[in-house]
């Protein structure tokens, strides 16, 4: 087993050997091969720690077969792991409406996206994600029509993009926020946490105690990659 050095390490199980474990005997064997190559390419990427883990995306797939959505939603696109898998698990009349301010590390991944077959269920928007979000909610047809979300972006905004995707979904929709446990960092003293992360440790820690609370959604945190919560809305 080829171990995450200690410095990039982001697993929330008690140690990477147990994290790799899973990975060699349950996620990588059942990994579609696009979604290696993507993986493997993200791994040039100097910011690739922030890509969805596969772990994470291995659940999510399995979820999107299971409400079998058609019109999806994805806040923060990076190098496009979570979009592929995404576009492979959802019906070929589905479409995702993709945001990410940054096209560079989306065209890394889009070659792979092509080879899938699956370009023309994505519908990649360069912006910030709260001005589509927006312009979305200006047209009362899409209000309550979605039927899935991914959230893996900023963490300042995850409550202001909470707030209109609730507007946006369907009720029995769902919403996956990734990063909800933030390197394990939300049960540390905050003088131990790197520098780096101690602004948005503290943002997470606020939006958890907020889905906690919002009583519009059924939610479950899951402690796969760096944490993931899955929010029904009822």
């Amino acid at each position: 087993m080829e171990l995450h050095s200690d410095s990039l390490y982001k697993g929330l199980l008690q140690s990477p050997e147990l994290s790799e474990y899973i990975l060699e005997t349950a996620v990588y064997p059942r990994e579609p091969e696009l979604l290696k190559e993507i993986r493997i390419i993200t791994e040039n990427h100097p910011l690739s720690i922030i890509a969805s883990a596969p772990d994470s995306g291995q659940l999510i797939s399995l979820l999107l077969k299971l409400i079998n959505p058609k019109k999806t939603i994805e806040i923060g696109v990076f190098t496009g792991y979570s979009l592929l898998l995404t576009a492979l698990a959802i019906p070929r009349d589905g479409k995702i409406t993709a945001i990410d301010l940054d096209r560079d590390a989306y065209e890394m991944g889009l070659p792979v996206i092509k080879k899938a077959g699956v370009e023309h269920k994505i519908n990649f928007i360069q912006s910030l994600a709260l001005t589509v979000l927006d312009e979305l909610l200006e047209d009362h047809e899409n209000r309550g029509s979605f039927d899935f979300a991914f959230v893996d972006a900023d963490k300042v905004n995850y409550q202001k993009y909470h707030e209109r995707l609730w507007k946006l979904l369907k009720v029995g929709g769902i919403i996956v926020y990734d990063n909800t446990l933030w390197f394990g960092t939300v049960v540390m003293p905050e003088g131990s946490v790197m520098e780096e992360r101690r602004e948005d440790r503290l943002h997470i820690i606020e939006f958890n105690r907020f889905l906690a609370a919002d009583d519009r959604f059924q939610i479950s945190q899951v402690s796969l990659g760096d944490g993931i919560t899955i929010c029904r809305r009822l």
